[in-house]
């Protein structure tokens, strides 16, 4: 149970002053590419009050968030398998293996009471750091208690275990001091000094901020629910007799008044096209456009083309084209 008990304990406080030296740096902990398939959903709250924000005062984070969020751009990694490895060198004094992967709903709070974390591994380090990865794949955890790892072992996959209401890997880092532990973020760890983020950090390489953007487009024969696009269980191959020729998009970090155009070309011309404005600000949005069936589809190549748009600017564009024979 040291797992769970140091990962929910009341003294892991946000860390606000210089506790960061040169004795402690930490790797990527996946071995997945930061561009092309995994992406970083929220960051360390800095705001003590009950509002939120990240290191850079932006809003990727959420009330209270103790830990650095590490989500798959296209969620049908999930099931391929998205390998966590451990940040830095040292011991492992706690891990959890054989919990359920399933998206956390509001009613599932006793299905995971003093099991948040889900499957996970805690590991020590000198100095009194400690790096914690949770809500990895059931039957994923291949570390056994008490054993030593050098930064880059694998201990398991990405999973949606515990308390994860989308498959990813939440890292904590902490640090002890006076028999306190301390949340440290690893983007700033001597707290938030401005809100133009830090020229040190614990990071290796440090992992460029994305301020939200679109993971991934595909086709469906019907409107997906939520968990299904976020499972990577929404896209269908589509057919001249399919009840519909939807396309859906995914997307993070989404503002209030930002602008997400979909369009969708057929064979020979535009098929649908539609404008949505956010009316608030979305850890995780999704958006939808098509067609129902009035008479079989023509048949070739349809492409949809997603960009997302803040203050007149397009920030990020994703396409992705299926094949009606």
């Amino acid at each position: 149970m040291i797992l769970n008990r140091i990962y929910l304990g009341a003294a892991a406080l946000v860390a606000a002053f210089p506790v960061w030296g040169q004795d402690f740096k930490i790797g990527f902990p996946l071995e997945c590419d930061l561009e092309t398939e995994c992406y970083i959903q929220q960051y360390v709250d800095h705001d003590p009050s009950s509002k939120s924000s990240d290191f850079t005062c932006s809003n990727l984070t959420y009330d209270g968030h103790k830990g650095t969020d590490f989500g798959l751009r296209d969620p049908r990694l999930l099931s391929r398998g998205v390998t966590v490895v451990a940040a830095a060198e040292g011991r492992v004094i706690g891990r959890r293996d054989g919990i359920v992967d399933k998206i956390y709903k509001s009613n599932d709070a006793e299905r995971v009471n003093a099991i948040e974390c889900g499957n996970g591994v805690l590991i020590q380090h000198a100095g009194g750091w400690q790096t914690q990865y949770c809500h990895l794949k059931q039957g994923s955890v291949t570390v056994a208690k008490g054993q030593f790892v050098r930064q880059g072992d694998p201990l398991g996959q990405i999973g949606v275990s515990g308390k994860a209401a989308f498959p990813h890997l939440h890292l904590s880092v902490r640090k002890t001091i006076r028999e306190k532990s301390y949340v440290i973020d690893p983007f700033a760890p001597k707290g938030r000094l401005s809100c133009d983020g830090e020229l040190e950090t614990l990071w290796d390489l440090t992992p460029a901020y994305q301020a939200g953007g679109l993971l991934y487009v595909d086709f469906s024969d019907g409107i997906p629910d939520f968990d299904s696009i976020k499972l990577g269980q929404a896209s269908r191959n589509l057919s001249r007799n399919s009840d519909a020729l939807v396309a859906f998009v995914q997307g993070f970090g989404t503002k209030k008044n930002d602008v997400i155009l979909m369009k969708i070309n057929g064979p020979a011309r535009e098929f649908a096209q539609q404008k949505f404005i956010m009316p608030k600000e979305q850890a995780q949005v999704t958006r939808s456009i098509g067609k129902k069936h009035t008479a079989d589809w023509q048949s070739g190549v349809y492409t949809a083309t997603v960009q997302l748009i803040r203050d007149g600017v397009l920030i990020d564009t994703v396409t992705n084209s299926t094949t009606i024979k």
